[in-house]
């Protein structure tokens, strides 16, 4: 978290606006921290969004779409996989931001094997609130055993890996690590501009 995974999205979404291609954010329904229809970063930045009971319903509802985003892609499960493979393989270019670890620094499905399938892949990290250094873990501050605990900086805080561990090891409050957004696929009728940088796991949003 705070790495500034749901701002990248947002920005690449914006530019694909600028280039007049056809674009949609999905979001878990399950998220509803800022806003029921738009996703919005840390810093407040924000664009509309449809937001989806299960994965499944991005097939259809992107239909018309040349750019798909998927936020918080941890939110949805396994079955975002066969989605995305889906949507790229129908010509669409699909970028996707979300954690690649759980609160205890294990591989967050579905992202790992979204990373495994992507084009390009991009890691973000913020900075450590302890120690300064690159962060790419987020620290959690509250109490709770639940794999997904929704909350932003009253539940979370940025730390690196060895902040991270060292409160790992004294038994501190649990904590979630690497955000993470990749992009999978371009098609020829909506090529990726030149001159970005596509897609992106990680870091802490």
């Amino acid at each position: 978290m705070f790495s500034g995974k749901t701002e990248e999205l947002i920005r690449r979404v914006r530019r694909a606006q600028i280039a007049r291609q056809r674009t949609e954010i999905f979001k878990p329904a399950i998220d509803t921290r800022y806003s029921e229809d738009e996703v919005v970063s840390h810093d407040e930045s924000a664009l509309r969004s449809t937001a989806v009971a299960s994965a499944s319903q991005i097939i259809l509802l992107a239909a018309d779409c040349d750019v798909v985003g998927v936020d918080e892609a941890q939110f949805f499960g396994d079955d975002l996989v066969g989605v995305v493979r889906q949507l790229a393989e129908s010509g669409k270019r699909v970028i996707v931001a979300g954690l690649d670890q759980d609160y205890l620094g294990e591989p967050f499905e579905p992202m790992p094997q979204i990373m495994a399938i992507a084009e390009y892949v991009t890691k973000l990290h913020a900075i450590c609130v302890v120690c300064g250094n690159p962060a790419n873990h987020s620290q959690r501050l509250v109490a709770g055993e639940g794999r997904v605990l929704l909350g932003a900086k009253e539940a979370y805080e940025p730390r690196c890996r060895d902040c991270f561990d060292l409160a790992l090891s004294r038994g501190d409050v649990h904590a979630e690590s690497a955000d993470t957004t990749t992009e999978e696929a371009a098609s020829e009728k909506a090529p990726a501009p030149a001159s970005e940088t596509s897609p992106v796991p990680s870091g802490n949003d």
